[in-house]
C-alpha cells in the first residue's frame, strides 16, 4: 500500500526528473519515473545518511549504478535537503552544474561514486560493502561496533548484462557480504527495445545460484511491500541480496510507459502534460509541494540524530581503544602513519632481481605499517608476488582478510579496488595481474583517474621478456597507452631502486598510480641520484664531460641495454648522456628547468629503447631522433632471442646513435 503523502512525494520525483531533463532537451525519464517509488522506500526509511555531512564515515551507501537515471539522484539530494538546489536541477546537464549528465562524486554532495559505464557502479558497491566487512573486522570490539552500515545499489537491466556486474556478483556471492544489497529496477527494457530480445535468463535464479538472497516485488508502485523486501535483506547474515523489482520505466506517460521511447529521450512538452494529468499535478515546471518538502527535509534531523548518536558511540569507542580510535580516524582522513617508509629497502650491486620480486619485498616492507592497507590479485599471487604476508586470504563466506582473492576478473577487480578508495579508511587498495590483461580492467582504472582515486594497479610480466608465453601474454601497446590516461601516474622501473622508489611515490599520490614489473632479472642501478631521480620521473642516470653528442633515453628494463650502449660509446670517446624516464607522466609535470637539464634543446641526436609500442617516444627525442620499439606482436621464444630478433639491443642503439653523429 502506499499512502497519500508518499504518492505526493514519489511523484515529486518524477515530475522533478522530466522536467529537468525536458529543459536540458537532453536525458533519461524513463528510470526515475519508474525507480521513484524504490528510491522513495529506500531514502525515507532506511537509509542512514546526513545530508549535512555526506561524508561521514558510518553513513549507508547508495549507488545509482544505472546513471544514465541521474535525475532519480539529483532530485532525492535536493529535496532532502543535501546542497543541490532546485536552480541546480534546473541546470541539469549545463557547464558548471553540480548535477552533470551522469552522477560524478567530486561534482555533487551525497553521490558516492561515478556511474555511467553500467555494471561498474554495481562493482563499486561490491568494494563499498567489502570495505566495511574488513573495516569492522579491524576496528570494531564487543559493544563497539563503530563500522555498521549497509550498501545499497539500484541496478537496471543493462548493469546486469555487462560482464564486470557479474563477475562482481559472483565474488560478492562468495564472500557472502550481507550488507550488500542490490535494487533491481526491472523494468524489462532497454534502450533499443524490449530486453527480452536480448536477455532471457531467469536472473532470480541465477543470483541465487551466485549465492545471492533474493526477494521479488511484483509491483514497483507498492511502497510497503518495497519497504519489507529491504527489511527482509537487512536481516540476512550471510549473503548478499537482490530485491527484483518489477517496475515500468517512464510509468505515468500516455504514450511512452513500458517502452524504450521512455528511455533515453525527454518526454516532449505535449506528453509531459499527459503525464502530469495523470499524475494529478500542476502544469507549472519544477513543482513541489510544500508537505511534499517537508516530508523530504525530515532527514536533515534525523541524519544529524544519527550521526550524534555515533559520534558519542565513538567517544566511548575513544576512551576505551584510544590507539585504535586514532587508527581510524587517521586512516579515514587518509593519511599515512608516521614510519611507513621506514622499512623500504635500498639495493646494492651485485644480485640481479626481477622487479615483480621486489614488488612484493616493498609491498610488504609498507603494509606491515598500514593494517588498513588490503588488495589482490586475479589469481596470480604466486606470479605477480603481492601476498601480504602473514594477512589472511578472502575465501567462501570471509570477506574480512587483507589478501583479497578476486579470482580471474580483472575488470571487477578493479572497479572493486574503486569501491574500496571511494568507501575511504582503506589506505592504497591495490590490484595485480599481467600487463596483457590490463586491457580487461582499462575502464575501471579510466574511472579510478577520473573520479582521482589513490589506486595502486600493479602490473607484471611486463614485456616481450616474459618469453615462451608468445604474444598473447606479451604487451606491445599498453604502457603507452596507459600513460595517455589523463590522472594516472604511470611507473615502469628498471630496477630494484627505480621499483622502490615507485612505491614510495605511489603511496603519496592522491591518484591512480600504475607500476610495471618484469618477469626477467635485471642488474641493480646503485646511487642516490636513482631514487632522486625517479622521484622525479626521468633523470640523468650517466653523463659525461660537457655537452653530449647524442642522448639515449629509455624506461624499465631496456634502461640496461641503453647503458651497455652508453659504454660501448664513452669507450669509443663519444660524449654520450644516458637518461631513465621511469614515468613519462610525472617527468612532464617538473619544471621547465629540470626538464631542460635532463634533455637539453640544443642536443638533437637522441636515441630511445623500449620493448613496446614507440607511440610517445617522440615526445622526447623529437623530430630528429630515433625511436626504437616493437610495433608489431611478440612470439613464443627464449627472451634473449626475442630481443635480439626485434632489435632490442645495445649494438641496435649504437647503431642508431652514429647515424644521427654522421658516423
Amino acid at each position: 500500500m502506499t499512502s497519500n503523502l508518499q504518492t505526493l512525494a514519489i511523484n515529486t520525483i518524477r515530475t522533478l526528473s522530466i522536467d529537468a531533463v525536458q529543459k536540458a532537451d537532453s536525458g533519461h525519464p524513463g528510470l526515475p519515473m519508474g525507480a521513484a517509488p524504490m528510491a522513495y522506500a529506500l531514502w525515507t526509511n532506511h537509509l542512514r545518511h546526513n545530508p549535512r555531512n555526506p561524508k561521514w564515515a558510518n553513513r549507508d551507501r547508495f549507488v545509482l549504478s544505472a546513471g544514465h537515471g541521474s535525475m532519480l539522484i539529483y532530485s532525492l539530494l535536493h529535496l532532502t535537503g543535501y546542497e543541490v538546489s532546485l536552480d541546480e536541477l534546473k541546470n541539469f546537464r549545463q557547464w558548471g552544474s553540480k548535477t552533470p549528465g551522469h552522477p560524478e562524486v567530486h561534482e555533487t554532495p551525497g553521490v558516492e561514486t561515478t556511474t555511467g559505464p553500467l555494471g561498474q557502479g554495481a562493482a563499486n558497491s561490491v568494494g563499498m560493502a567489502l570495505a566495511e566487512a574488513y573495516l569492522a573486522s579491524v576496528y570494531n570490539r564487543p559493544g563497539h561496533e563503530i563500522v555498521d552500515h549497509t550498501t545499497y545499489a539500484l541496478v537496471g537491466d543493462g548493469d546486469l548484462m555487462e560482464g564486470v556486474c557479474m563477475e562482481a556478483a559472483a565474488i560478492a556471492g562468495v564472500w557472502g557480504l550481507n550488507k550488500l544489497i542490490w535494487l533491481f529496477d526491472d523494468n524489462q527494457t532497454t534502450l533499443d527495445g524490449p530486453a527480452a530480445m536480448i536477455a532471457t535468463e531467469d536472473t532470480d535464479a541465477r543470483f541465487r545460484a551466485l549465492g545471492w538472497h533474493t526477494v521479488r516485488v511484483e509491483d514497483g508502485n507498492d511502497v510497503s511491500a518495497i519497504n519489507n523486501a529491504i527489511y527482509a535483506a537487512k536481516a540476512m547474515k550471510d549473503a548478499p541480496t537482490l530485491i527484483l523489482i518489477r517496475t515500468v520505466i517512464g510509468y505515468g506517460s500516455p504514450n511512452k510507459a513500458g517502452t524504450s521511447k521512455a528511455h533515453g529521450s525527454p518526454l516532449g512538452k505535449d506528453e509531459i502534460k499527459l503525464v502530469k494529468e495523470f499524475y494529478g499535478w500542476p502544469q507549472e515546471d519544477f513543482y513541489v509541494p510544500g508537505e511534499a518538502l517537508e516530508h523530504f527535509r525530515e532527514a536533515v534531523d534525523r541524519g544529524a540524530e544519527m550521526q550524534a548518536r555515533w559520534e558519542a558511540q565513538f567517544e566511548a569507542y575513544r576512551k576505551a581503544y584510544p590507539e585504535l580510535a586514532a587508527q581510524f580516524e587517521q586512516a579515514q582522513r587518509g593519511e599515512l602513519p608516521a614510519g611507513w617508509d621506514a622499512d623500504i629497502p635500498v639495493y646494492g650491486e651485485g644480485k640481479k632481481y626481477a622487479t615483480r620480486n621486489v614488488n612484493g619485498d616493498v609491498l610488504n616492507a609498507i603494509a606491515k605499517h598500514i593494517p588498513t592497507m588490503i588488495g589482490g590479485d586475479a589469481d596470480l599471487a604466486g606470479s605477480t608476488k603481492t601476498l601480504i604476508k602473514g594477512g589472511e586470504n578472502t575465501g567462501k563466506g570471509k570477506a574480512a582478510a587483507r589478501n583479497i582473492r578476486f579470482g580471474v576478473r580483472e575488470f571487477a577487480m578493479g572497479a572493486i579496488a574503486n569501491g574500496l578508495a571511494l568507501h575511504g579508511g582503506i589506505t592504497k587498495p591495490y590490484t595485480a595481474t599481467f600487463l596483457t590483461f590490463s586491457d580487461y580492467m582499462r575502464n575501471a582504472i579510466r574511472m579510478g583517474a577520473l573520479m582521482g582515486l589513490p589506486v595502486v594497479y600493479i602490473f607484471t610480466h611486463d614485456s616481450i621478456g616474459l618469453g615462451e608465453d608468445g604474444p598473447t601474454h606479451q604487451p606491445i601497446e599498453h604502457v603507452p597507452t596507459l600513460s595517455a590516461i589523463p590522472g594516472v601516474t604511470v611507473f615502469r622501473p628498471a630496477d630494484a631502486n627505480e621499483t622502490a622508489t615507485a612505491w614510495k611515490v605511489a603511496m603519496t599520490l592522491k591518484t591512480p598510480a600504475v607500476l610495471v614489473f618484469t618477469r626477467q632479472d635485471l642488474p641493480v642501478l646503485v646511487g642516490e641520484h636513482v631514487r632522486e631521480g625517479t622521484a622525479k620521473g626521468g633523470y640523468v642516470l650517466a653523463d659525461c664531460a660537457g655537452t653530449p653528442q647524442v642522448i639515449l633515453i629509455s624506461r624499465g628494463s631496456e634502461v640496461h641495454i641503453a647503458h651497455d650502449a652508453y659504454k660501448s660509446l664513452t669507450a669509443e670517446g663519444v660524449r654520450v648522456r644516458l637518461v631513465s624516464i621511469p614515468s613519462w607522466n610525472l617527468f612532464d609535470q617538473q619544471s621547465a628547468a629540470y626538464k631542460e637539464s635532463v634533455l637539453p634543446k640544443a642536443v638533437r641526436a637522441r636515441v630511445s629503447i623500449e620493448a613496446a609500442a614507440t607511440f610517445g617516444w617522440d615526445r622526447y627525442v623529437g623530430l630528429d631522433g630515433i625511436v626504437l620499439g616493437i610495433d608489431h606482436f611478440g612470439a613464443s621464444a627464449p627472451y634473449e632471442i626475442l630481443y635480439r630478433e626485434y632489435g632490442m639491443t645495445a649494438e641496435a642503439v649504437i647503431q642508431a646513435a652514429k647515424s644521427l653523429m654522421g658516423n
